[in-house]
């Protein structure tokens, strides 16, 4: 019992020394990661301020974990977006719906954003909450006010690029082409209509019927080259074949039999068709009136296209087609000669239908009869049928690798759009069908190769196992098939030279579309199918290509392009990655200033003076004696007749002769009834209406003298307009002052009050006033009164209201 005792004795002693180690431990690292998470602040806060004043704060909405890890790994800071996001689409273009796995992985992303870790990147996101993101890359141009940013701030994005990144845009833009490069759309894009108006509908019918008539001639040439070619065959090669062809050749006469019958005026209705294409074409239609061509009627066009969907479907055949063969082979060479896409129309006349602003294959279908597409495109509401539906002709003879069909997938950076400046890619990757290829079946998953529509999809059991189970190819895998086919130089000189240029001559035809907004830049994804000539045909443009890395060949190049897309937009370094210039805008460069000197001629536009009413002066006439003047509301200014006439010296003074008398008319300004009181109202001619001035016949008295009375208005008298000189009325009166008759002195004049009155008289001819320097106005016997009317002093509220007394110095010069 005792060693049993001893042992637990020492096994608890031992247990008890593991439990205070162990409190040791804890507490050394709890102390160990105090003091680290310490030192990570220090860390986290001298990178942050290092980060601010380098401007290199970043926000990132959406999934982009590439992005995110290449610029910390250049010293930049992310300021996390502290509102939830409404939706993050995985999206190709604009407009698109989300699915469930894009709202899992918006979920995901939520999750991950609103986690507060003590990571030192979250650190540094906090101490820049404050800060002003300078570079903002989003999934979507919309989710950022994009007219709020500063000069300063990058955006991944650019504005109204809806001309290209929509399949409705680049199908209206492409046709402009022309008149931007000397280029012809039909030679890398597949002609496109617009089901929205119909105008567009009645095109594609007239498109329709034409290539309808061009394959039943190539169904005539294929038929005879068929049949040519099995006679050919050498005897040893059809003796070879034995029983089994034998037996199949039978099937195939059976077969034949069997099959309607299609009278050869099928193949001449087809030939006219061509023919007046090629006449439109040739211009040959000009000088003929549209009631010289005989077309077919609506009825001619139905049978026609019933007929041939029977000849190409297998149902019928042309029993005497080798009478036509010349003429047909003959008919479309010239066809191909001027339409490049001749090839790619083959026999069935398959076009596809696209929604017209949706991507990732969504609701795209592939159909061969005119009026189920004329149906499809108006089965829908008459408001929402804009812009919805999009048809272009289906390449019925693309490459096929091991026969699937395949498309490719071509990034392109654009970092300016003034100057336009274009970087292409290196790297691209091919995206496989999971079925085989075939026109007897208008599947989605056999025509449509995106990889959003594939991955659904299960691979087909007698697909190629050459092929990967993933379905995609790196452009340096293709090469090397193409090289162990004997085909390798076509990369290099068809299939990669084509896709730049088919890039470049659609980006110049959106040029003047898009919102050249400076310090932007956007990658897009451009799809192309190639021809079996190794042509390149460009189907459509995304913008915000997907990157999810789903594959292990878009883990490769997707990071590797954002990589480089980071390099050449935002470092702007040397380093460009796989990225190459392919086009830069040349500046255009001010016409330079030729420097002559430049002046005005003219006089200068003084402003005008407030209207007033003309003063006249009044050259010696007898007949102005007998004028009207008003009556004064204050003292006359006019003398009493009852006292007589006036002294002898005044009339020296005034230089008058009693006999001749000349009268002084000064006029008062016009009042209203309300302010004239009983004055008198000038009078107004019946013949005319016009407005008659009175003149009041005074001389100028001085202001010394008794005034006491206001002369009587004599009868008025047809005035000369020879005789009257009009002048401004308040320059006059601005020197006088009614309510005491005296006359206010003008500034800068010689005495106060000084007035020429010097009348003139006969034998009186003088040519300046002594005194005041007054001069004669014309011609002798007028007095124009030159410092009155260049007085400045402003006329008073009562002033101006009635005559008054011409009060100062005469012209014989007095002592005051």
């Amino acid at each position: 019992m005792e060693p049993e005792r001893k042992g637990l004795s020492l096994a608890s002693s031992s247990d008890g020394d593991r439990r205070e180690e162990n409190k040791l431990k804890q507490g050394i690292s709890q102390d160990l990661a105090s003091s680290s998470r310490l030192d990570r602040y220090k860390i986290a806060r001298q990178l942050t301020e290092k980060a601010i004043q380098e401007k290199k704060i970043f926000s990132i909405y959406g999934h982009y974990p590439v992005v995110r890890a290449a610029l910390r790994r250049k010293g930049w800071v992310e300021k996390k977006f502290h509102f939830l996001p409404k939706i993050i689409p995985d999206v190709e273009d604009e407009g698109a719906p989300v699915n469930d796995d894009t709202c899992a992985k918006v979920k995901e992303n939520q999750e991950m954003a609103l986690e507060k870790t003590d990571d030192i990147h979250d650190v540094m996101s906090r101490l820049v909450k404050n800060e002003m993101p300078y570079l903002l890359w989003t999934i979507k141009r919309d989710i950022i006010d994009y007219h709020s940013l500063t000069y300063d701030q990058m955006l991944n994005h650019y504005a109204k690029t809806a001309s290209f990144t929509t399949k409705i845009g680049l199908c209206v833009n492409m046709r402009s082409l022309p008149w931007y490069v000397p280029a012809n759309p039909d030679s890398f894009f597949p002609r496109c209509y617009s089901l929205c108006t119909e105008s567009e509908q009645q095109e594609f019918l007239e498109d329709f019927r034409r290539t309808m008539a061009s394959s039943i001639l190539k169904w005539v040439v294929s038929h005879q080259s068929c049949s040519r070619s099995g006679r050919s065959k050498p005897r040893d090669q059809r003796e070879e074949a034995g029983s089994s062809d034998l037996s199949s050749r039978q099937d195939a006469e059976n077969a034949e039999a069997k099959l309607r019958g299609l009278p050869g005026q099928l193949v001449d209705v087809a030939c006219k068709v061509c023919q007046a294409y090629l006449g439109q074409l040739e211009h040959e239609d000009i000088d003929t009136s549209a009631d010289a061509v005989e077309d077919l009627t609506e009825a001619e066009w139905e049978d026609l296209t019933q007929q041939y969907y029977s000849l190409v479907h297998g149902d019928a055949f042309i029993s005497n087609s080798r009478n036509y063969f010349s003429q047909c082979q003959a008919l479309l060479n010239r066809i191909t000669s001027v339409n490049p896409q001749t090839d790619i129309d083959g026999l069935r006349n398959i076009w596809i239908i696209k929604p017209a602003a949706k991507s990732r294959g969504r609701d795209i279908v592939c159909m061969d009869r005119v009026e189920e597409i004329l149906e499809l495109a108006a089965a829908d509401h008459p408001l929402s049928r804009d812009n919805k539906w999009v048809v272009q002709k289906y390449i019925e003879t693309p490459l096929l690798i091991y026969d699937t069909k395949f498309d490719i997938r071509q990034w392109f950076l654009v970092t300016d759009w003034n100057p336009l400046t274009i970087w292409f890619y290196k790297e691209s990757y091919l995206r496989f069908s999971t079925q085989r290829f075939s026109l007897d079946k208008l599947d989605s998953a056999i025509h449509l190769c995106n990889n959003a529509v594939q991955k659904h999809l299960k691979n087909d059991v007698g697909r190629s196992p050459l092929l990967p189970a993933h379905n995609m190819w790196t452009s340096a895998r293709f090469q090397e098939y193409l090289q162990r086919q004997g085909r390798g130089a076509v990369w290099g000189s068809v299939i990669y030279p084509s896709m730049k240029k088919a890039i470049a001559h659609t980006m110049k035809v959106a040029q003047d579309h898009v919102e050249p907004r400076k310090n932007s830049f956007e990658l897009y994804g451009a799809d192309f199918v190639l021809g079996r000539d190794f042509r390149p045909w460009l189907i459509e443009i995304n913008s915000s290509p997907t990157m999810h890395p789903s594959t292990p060949v878009t883990a490769q190049l997707c990071a590797q392009v954002q990589e480089d897309t980071i390099k050449v937009a935002v470092d702007r370094s040397c380093d460009i990655g796989n990225f190459e210039l392919l086009w830069r805008q040349p500046v255009v460069e001010p016409p330079p200033f030729s420097g002559s000197d430049l002046c005005v001629a003219g006089v200068s536009v003084r402003r005008a003076r407030r209207q007033v009413l003309p003063i006249c002066n009044l050259k010696a006439s007898a007949s102005l004696l007998d004028a009207q003047p008003l009556k004064a509301r204050g003292p006359s200014a006019m003398p009493d007749p009852a006292q007589g006439p006036p002294s002898p010296a005044l009339q020296r003074d005034l230089g008058l002769k009693e006999e001749k008398g000349l009268p002084l008319v000064l006029l008062a300004p016009l009042r209203g009834a309300a302010e004239s009181g009983g004055a008198a109202q000038p009078t107004r001619t019946k013949a005319a209406g016009k407005m008659e001035l009175p003149a009041c016949p005074c001389r100028h008295v001085d202001s010394q003298a008794p005034n006491t009375g206001v002369p009587v208005a004599q009868p008025a008298k047809s005035w000369d307009p020879n005789q009257l000189n009009a002048h401004p009325l308040a320059p006059v009166l601005r020197g006088l002052k009614t309510a005491e008759g005296a006359l206010r002195p003008p500034p800068g004049g010689k005495g106060e009050g000084t007035v020429c009155s010097c009348l003139p008289h006969q034998g009186h001819d003088v040519a300046a006033c002594q005194t005041t320097g007054t001069t004669w106005d014309g011609g002798p016997g007028v007095c124009f009164l030159r410092q009155l009317l260049a007085s400045e002093l402003p006329m008073g509220p009562g002033e101006g209201a009635s005559f008054v007394r011409l009060g100062g110095r005469s012209c014989s010069p007095r002592t005051p």
